[in-house]
Parts: structure tokens; C-alpha cells; sequence
């Protein structure tokens, strides 16, 4: 047996997560992101697979020739991590990372797996590759000295050489006993293995050790092109080998690692999980102590970075925007002391110009003067912080629920895409955060991925008089008569299969009806909508029915069998959310210029992905998806074709619009089956044209990744798509410089 000891070896480990929602993924992979609603945010990791699929049974010429291949040359923002290099990174210190929640499981491949389960494991735990800055899986040299297919007939077997001095840190060789393991668990063919997928590991037909301990040769029973994605996280097989430790084992601890850090605690009490250096740890030693991830609610992170409670938080706009504007001010123009010298008016004014929010100014002068004594105290803390920004390798679309109602028209779904200038809206969320505004092309990849090419071509450009033309053709006629007492053909019962309306609001307060005027949720609009007709002498429109149009406008509703042509669009209600709810605005008005009326449906966070979104209780919607390194396994069961099962129940997978196509799934299979990247790559551009053509899911722009962080941290921030190298983060040690970073 070879002996591997400690010594001396490189390199990383990585990713990041926001607000998250629990999603089931019958083929996901460990959790990094699922699909995620706020902008700050996205449903849960793709686990790595959960996204939403558009594809439909459609005749569209010249499929191929959409988009050009020069697209994805190189990422549209790259990193802002102040990079230095490890001589320059002071030695020791603690690091608090702000996270959503303590993970309420430390196995990535568990359904409820996430951001910070996968923070954990990318610290603690060997990936067999990594992301490199374009989306590309690179070989992980603390682990790997190498790992290439080295048979494809009569099957395909790889072969992994294992770093020699790799071990555990109970001092036993990481080996082939590990990598069958996780195949046995993960595999999907035991049951009692509660695991959230199975994705790669079910094509494997046997493990076995090398020519010596430091090879594990893999067998496939079928080709897998994506098979550099397995074994990252690699688990010991203390936690994969039994179905009892695999579901329970490692739920709140991992007591063997094999990382720069290892878990030293999880505290629920105190919301944290405590990493310290791993002493086993043969590569470039971690230069911080201790790295503690710390949860901290989304609305409450720049007062925590004031406080000192965190050093870095992914934060949202306004709050990036308060840490750019700490210190700018060189006197408060007014006097905190002596309550009752100055007004609440006065007091709320300057409050707000201040750049306060005007929804939590308490009323009095004298909490007035509390509140606004804080927030001056906090900005002062705020001057040790900046802000650090990219785009996240996550994209938000707008699904359009292809299942019932005139979205399941084809035509309808083509008309809506053609409505909507997603440049506008790329414009209106990353412009004014100093980001490039440019949408998103593609559901596969993103600019910079190999993958990437802008397929929109298919569904066509922006054209008002084109959707018009597409809607006529699917029979809905402006200005047609409407039945008295007739329902909105897309606003399904609100009581209906759970959907409870806007827990936040209470009851139907929280939907309004978005009109060309651009005032149809206020009172006074409802009521004329309510008490006059459009249309035919003696019809009467439904409640919600838009107001007349000005010249250029269809000259009422659309109608169609009597019913007025109206979409439900479901929004979240909570924190964060800001940002989603503008875009729906701007989206509604878009639609409203074609005679489409959108009646907005604010729902609380914890319903809206699983009572309506994953239950498809919904019309129109708006959430992010991942992107991934591995499309062909990752993207496939967001975009697969609905199919009946045995209990005649519709499986969807995690594709959330039920609108797919059997040509789709064929070329994802054949991208996943072929060896050849450059032909996985042509493939899976074959099948981004036709999801594009189907209309179910319109990408929009990509995500912008936010980050507030102490200004002497260094070798941490917006990573983008590359993953993080732990041991590199630190503190900038005294006296040493920093060259400026190149989004700044």
C-alpha cells in the first residue's frame, strides 16, 4: 500500500446561493442553487438540476441558423474579488459570512440541501473539479493528477490518479472505497437512500480500484459526455456507505473532511456553523483561522456588517447603495438632540433624503430622531465596507405556464414573447447598478460557457404589430363581445387547489389589475372597469377587465368564446422582492400594448414556489435558474417533455411551464451521450433554438451578483462563475498593496 501523508500540495474549492425555496428534484444534483425568486434571488439550486423548461410542439424554419457563435466568448462582467496573491493575505483571523439559514443538512445530495450546505462542502470536502472564470470544469489538483477518458468501446471508462498524498482527516487515503460509495447511494436503484438524485451516478456500471491505490477506474453501461461533474463533492464512505448514515449521519456534522477547513460545530442557537483549519490538510495551508457562517435575514444585512456580526453578505441594491453613499456626508444638517425643535414633517424629509426607507420611519419626532440617530451611527460603520458586483451565473426568466388556459396556444406564448423588449428590462435592473444590460440568449448557457449562443432569433425579435397579428390568428378578437358574468379566460378560481391569495395582504388585496393607463389597480379604475361595458352593446366585462386604449391600442379587451383574454401573474410578496415586482410592472404595461391584460397576484415566500409556481397554480411568473457547467445533465429535466405516469399523474420534472417537446429531449439525450464537446455544444444550441421557438420560458437578464465586504478582505467577493478558493481568503496584511479591481 503507498503511503500518502501531509504535505504540501494547491488549490480551491466553490459557489454561492440567495434566498432559496425548496423544489423536488427527481434527477438533481447537490444543491448549489435552485430556481430562486427575489433578484437577490431564485426557487433552490438546480440541486443541480431543478429549472424550468419551454419546448412545444412547433414547425419553425431555419432553427439552426439562430444566433452567431461568437456570442459567448467571455463572460459580460468578470470577478471583483480583490485577487492578491498569498504573500501579500495576512495570516489567522475569523471571517463571518452572512447566509440565509444554517443548513438544516451538511449532505448536498439531500432535498433540503442548501446555499450554505453547499458553502460548507466546497470548504470541507474534495471536488474532483472545479469552475474555472467562463463556466468550465477544470481538474482540482489537491485532489486529481489527472482524470481522461481512457476507453470508449466497447465502454466508456474513466480513470482517476488520486493527488498521493490526498487522505481523510482520520488520516485514512481517499480511494476507491469513497468513489463506489457515493455511486451505491446515489445510484437511485436503493430506495431507502433519500437522496434528491441520481443524475450520472445511475449510468455507471461498476468502480473498482486501479492499477494501485491511488486509481479508481469507473465503468459507464452508457456514454455520459457530463462525467466530470460526478464525485464533486466527494463524501467518505462513512456517510454514503449505509442508508442509516447517509440520511442521518450528516445532517449536523461531518466528522471526517477533507478540505483547508473541517466542521468544528454547528450552533442552531447561535445561527452559525463554525469551520476551523483542517491540521490534515495537505495543500497551500489556509491562511484564516476560522471561517464562520453566520445566518442573517435578507433585510437586515447591512445593519449586520454595520454591527460587525458579518465581514461579507451578499446584499440587494438599496443596501449596496447605502454602503456606497457611508461618509459622504460631512454633517447631518440638523441637531439630534432636543426633542420637539424640529418637526416630524422635517424630520421624515431629511430622513428620506438621507436615502432612509420611508416604510420603516416610525411616526413622532421623537422616534423620528431614534431612528434616524441609528441609521447615521451605522453609516459610520459602513465606511470600513464597499461594494463588490458581478453577474451571478444565474439568470431570471419569465415562465409562461403552458398547461391550460391561452398560454397553452402556442401562438398566445409567441405573442407575448414578441411583446416584450428584454432589453428594456436587462436595462432597467443592471444599469443602474453599473452592470452590462444585455439579455439573455440562451437557457442553456450564458455568455462566456462554450455553449452559449444567442438563440432568440427563433421566437423573433420585439414586434407589438406581430404579436397582435399572432393573437388575432388564435382567435382573440379586440373588442369582442365579453358574457355577463363571465370569467377572465387566464384567472383561474383564487380559492381554488390551495391557492390562498396574498397571505401577507390578506385575501385578494394583494392582486391588482395592470392596464394601459397604468393606473388599473387603483380604486376608482376597478370600479369603472367593474361598472361599464367594452364591447358589444348590453355585454358587460368582468371584474379586472382593462380600460379603454388610446389610439394605436386594440380598441378593448381582447376576447375570445365570450371570455376576456386576462394572465395571472404571481409574484412573491417578501423581502427582496423589489426588484421582480418593477420588472412585472414594466412587463404588464408591455403586454398591455398588445390587448394582453395582467392581473398581478402578490403571494407570501413561502407559498409561492410550491403553491403555485411547482403546482402550476399560475399564468405568468418570474424566478431564476442556475446556470450550469454540465447543460446536458443540469438543463435537461428543466426543458424535458411532460409525460404521463403509471398513477396518471403528469410528471414534469422540474420543468414548472409543462411545455416540451420531443425533439428537445432528443437532442439533450444525444449532447449527454456523445463524447465529442464541440458536437454537445452544436446539440445543445439545436435544442436552446426550439425552447426558444416553443415560448414556454423567456430569459431576461443575467442576475446581478451584489456583495458587501470589509475593504481589507481580500481574495473574496463577486466570484461569478468561478469557484471560490478558501484557503486563499483572508485579510490583506499591513502595508501591502492592492492594485484596483477591473470592474471598478
Amino acid at each position: 500500500m503507498s503511503h500518502r501523508g501531509v504535505g504540501a500540495g494547491q488549490r480551491p474549492v466553490g459557489a454561492r446561493g440567495v434566498l432559496e425555496f425548496a423544489a423536488t428534484a427527481a434527477r438533481a444534483r447537490p444543491a448549489t442553487a435552485a430556481p430562486q425568486t427575489h433578484d437577490g434571488v431564485t426557487p433552490r439550486r438546480y440541486q443541480r438540476s431543478l429549472a424550468f423548461l419551454a419546448a412545444g410542439a412547433l414547425a419553425v424554419p431555419l432553427l439552426a441558423g439562430c444566433g452567431s457563435d461568437d456570442e459567448g466568448s467571455k463572460p459580460l462582467a468578470g470577478q471583483d474579488i480583490v485577487p492578491v496573491a498569498r504573500d501579500a493575505v495576512a495570516e489567522g483571523g475569523t471571517l463571518k459570512i452572512a447566509v440565509d439559514a444554517v443548513p438544516e443538512t451538511l449532505n448536498t445530495f439531500q432535498a433540503d440541501a442548501d446555499a450554505g450546505t453547499t458553502r460548507v462542502a466546497q470548504a470541507v470536502l474534495p471536488s474532483m473539479f472545479t469552475i474555472d472564470a467562463t463556466g468550465k470544469p477544470v481538474r482540482n489538483p489537491d485532489y486529481l493528477e489527472s482524470a481522461k477518458v481512457i476507453e470508449t468501446e466497447p465502454r466508456q471508462v474513466v480513470l482517476y490518479k488520486l493527488d498521493q498524498q490526498a487522505v481523510w482527516s482520520d488520516g485514512r487515503e481517499i480511494g476507491a472505497a469513497d468513489f463506489a460509495a457515493q455511486w451505491r447511494a446515489l445510484s437511485g436503484k436503493d430506495s431507502a437512500y433519500w437522496t434528491a438524485r441520481n443524475a450520472g451516478y445511475d449510468r455507471i456500471a461498476q468502480i473498482e480500484r486501479g492499477a494501485n491505490d491511488l486509481e479508481v477506474r469507473v465503468t459507464f453501461d452508457r456514454p455520459y459526455a457530463d462525467w466530470k461533474s460526478l464525485f464533486s463533492p466527494l463524501y467518505p464512505k462513512d456517510v454514503m456507505g449505509t442508508p442509516d448514515a447517509f440520511n442521518d449521519g450528516a445532517r449536523r456534522k461531518l466528522a471526517v473532511t477533507a478540505g483547508p477547513f473541517r466542521v468544528d460545530k454547528v450552533d442552531t442557537a447561535k445561527k452559525d456553523v463554525v469551520l476551523t483549519r483542517n491540521p490534515r490538510w495537505w495543500g497551500r495551508p489556509a491562511k484564516l483561522d476560522e471561517i464562520d457562517l453566520h445566518a442573517v435575514d435578507r433585510e437586515k444585512r447591512a445593519s449586520a456588517l454595520a454591527a460587525g456580526t458579518v465581514d461579507v453578505a451578499d446584499i440587494d441594491a438599496s443596501e449596496a447603495e447605502r454602503i456606497s453613499i457611508a461618509g459622504r456626508e460631512k454633517g447631518t444638517g440638523l441637531p439630534l438632540q432636543g426633542a420637539g425643535k424640529t418637526s416630524a414633517k422635517k424630520l421624515r424629509s431629511w430622513a428620506l433624503t438621507l436615502g432612509m426607507d420611508e416604510e420603516k420611519l416610525p411616526d413622532g419626532p421623537k422616534k423620528l430622531r431614534r431612528s434616524i440617530a441609528k441609521w447615521l451611527e451605522q453609516q459610520h460603520e459602513l465606511r470600513d465596507f464597499e461594494v463588490r458586483k458581478s453577474l451571478e451565473p444565474a439568470f431570471t426568466q419569465l415562465a409562461l405556464n403552458g398547461s391550460e388556459g391561452p398560454l397553452a396556444d402556442e401562438r398566445v406564448r409567441r405573442a407575448v414573447a414578441r411583446a416584450l423588449d428584454r432589453k428594456a428590462l436587462a436595462k432597467l435592473v443592471l444599469t443602474p447598478l453599473g452592470l452590462p444590460a444585455v439579455p439573455v440568449g440562451s437557457h442553456v448557457a450564458l455568455s462566456g460557457q462554450a455553449a452559449y449562443t444567442d438563440g432568440s432569433g427563433a421566437v423573433g425579435d420585439l414586434d407589438a404589430h406581430e404579436a397582435q397579428a399572432l393573437l388575432a390568428d388564435a382567435g382573440w378578437v379586440a373588442g369582442g363581445p365579453i358574457k355577463t358574468g363571465g370569467k377572465a379566460a387566464g384567472a383561474e378560481d383564487e380559492k381554488k387547489k390551495g391557492d390562498k391569495g396574498d397571505e401577507s395582504d390578506g385575501g385578494h388585496d394583494g392582486q391588482y389589475i395592470v392596464g394601459e393607463d397604468d393606473k388599473a389597480h387603483d380604486k376608482d379604475t376597478r370600479d369603472h372597469q367593474k361598472d361599464h361595458a367594452h364591447g358589444a352593446p348590453g355585454a358587460y366585462a368582468p371584474k379586472g377587465t382593462a380600460a379603454p386604449r388610446g389610439a394605436g391600442a386594440p380598441a378593448g379587451p381582447l376576447a375570445k368564446d365570450g371570455k376576456a383574454l386576462s394572465l395571472r401573474f404571481v409574484l412573491p410578496s417578501g423581502p427582496g422582492s423589489e426588484t421582480l415586482q418593477t420588472v412585472a410592472d414594466r412587463i404588464s404595461k408591455m403586454l398591455d400594448k398588445v390587448g394582453i391584460v395582467t392581473e398581478i397576484k402578490k403571494v407570501s415566500d413561502d407559498s409561492y414556489f410550491k403553491d403555485h409556481i411547482a403546482s402550476g397554480q399560475y399564468d405568468l411568473a418570474l424566478y431564476s435558474w442556475p446556470s450550469s457547467a454540465f447543460p446536458a445533465t443540469d438543463a435537461r429535466p428543466i426543458y424535458a417533455k411532460p409525460v404521463v405516469a403509471a398513477d396518471g399523474s403528469l410528471n414534469v420534472e422540474q420543468n414548472y411551464t409543462r411545455v416540451g417537446t420531443d425533439q428537445v429531449d432528443q437532442l439533450f439525450d444525444q449532447a449527454l451521450g456523445t463524447l465529442d464537446e464541440d458536437e454537445a455544444d452544436g446539440l445543445l444550441r439545436k435544442a436552446d433554438s426550439r425552447i426558444w421557438a416553443a415560448a414556454g420560458s423567456l430569459p431576461l437578464y443575467q442576475r446581478p451578483q451584489i456583495v458587501g465586504a470589509r475593504k481589507d478582505l481580500v481574495n473574496v467577493g463577486a466570484f461569478g462563475f468561478q469557484t471560490p478558493v478558501y484557503q486563499d481568503m483572508g485579510f490583506l496584511k499591513k502595508g501591502a498593496k492592492v492594485s484596483p479591481s477591473p470592474s471598478k
